[in-house]
């Protein structure tokens, strides 16, 4: 069979993980696709759900993220061959074992972007339908160092066959104002930069042309194709970005407040409009007003309280 030169929707929509639909259990979509004149991002709001008692709940959306951690961390391959195993032998131990090397990949630092990292992949696989198409983690050789480099990488494709290669970078500040200079600032070096050998991408851009995974042999070749600057298929290569910048919100009550989930979507699309302004002005400073950008807005009860709730969720706390 001859191997596919290029990459089609299909297949990145096979490799896929997840069900979309639990997303919607605890992140509520306030907007998506929110623009700007003159400005090529899109903006997309969610909050956390509220139940029927009034209240949100930041640890359950903690537990959620744990569950799907393997998805995050470990290749399709090796997952898949570890499912393989387990089938043949009636048993579910390389897949446990592969589930507790993803959980050590974490670092239990206080202050870690890593609970930002892996809400920014369940909203780039389950919402935008875009695949993360490298586990970096998985290349962690010390748990309590993060990885370099961009915060994911996730792939989409144009009409064209254009691939067009999403660049991830999360921040989860306490000031909105804050966390949005500081993800746009860090992302931009990916989106701007000349192709060149000391650019920031292409530590990246090498790692992906050895570790791209779609899953599907034939197709991840295809896809490892877009990365060799030997071939011409690395000059079909777009760069985008996706980020998800998450902050304190005043506007979820205190408990024993009962939260009223109308009210915080209202909440929510006021803070919006200082929000956009504020990435309006940060894409002009970094020069990005042309760049396709996914920009997802997350306003939160406590973005401390976020990182502390994934690490106990983790069980990476004392």
């Amino acid at each position: 069979m001859d191997r596919p030169s290029s990459i089609d929707a299909s297949a990145l929509t096979a490799a896929l993980h997840g069900d979309p639909e639990v997303l919607d259990v605890h992140l509520a979509l306030v907007e998506r696709d929110v623009i700007s004149d003159g400005l090529a991002v899109k903006i997309h709001c969610h909050c956390l759900t509220v139940d029927a008692n009034g209240r949100v709940q930041p640890h359950r959306l903690a537990e959620f993220m744990r569950n799907v951690v393997a998805d995050y961390a470990i290749s399709r391959s090796k997952m898949a061959s570890a499912k393989a195993r387990d089938l043949r032998f009636n048993s579910t131990e390389a897949v446990t074992g592969l589930v507790e090397q993803a959980r050590r990949s974490f670092t239990d630092l206080a202050l870690t972007g890593e609970g930002g990292e892996m809400l920014l992949f369940l909203l780039a696989e389950r919402f935008l339908k875009l695949p993360q198409i490298i586990c970096k983690m998985d290349l962690k050789t010390d748990a309590r160092v993060h990885y370099h480099g961009a915060d994911g990488v996730y792939a989409g494709v144009s009409e064209s066959g254009v691939l067009k290669l999403y660049w991830g970078e999360s921040k989860v500040y306490g000031d909105a104002g804050d966390a949005i200079a500081a993800c746009l600032t860090s992302l931009a070096p990916f989106l701007i930069e000349a192709e060149h050998e000391a650019a920031d991408r292409e530590r990246d851009l090498i790692l992906l042309s050895d570790h791209a995974d779609l899953g599907d042999p034939l197709m991840t070749e295809a896809l490892k194709g877009y990365f060799d600057t030997s071939s011409i298929m690395s000059k079909r290569v777009q760069h985008c970005g996706v980020a998800l910048v998450g902050f304190d919100a005043g506007f979820y009550p205190n408990h024993p407040v009962k939260a009223v989930a109308e009210d915080l979507a209202t909440a929510a699309r006021k803070g919006l409009e200082s929000w956009r302004a504020s990435i309006g002005r940060r894409l002009a400073t970094e020069q990005l007003e042309q760049v396709e950008i996914e920009l997802f807005c997350l306003p939160l009860p406590s973005a401390e309280g976020f990182r502390t709730a994934f690490l106990t969720a983790m069980g990476l706390t004392e």
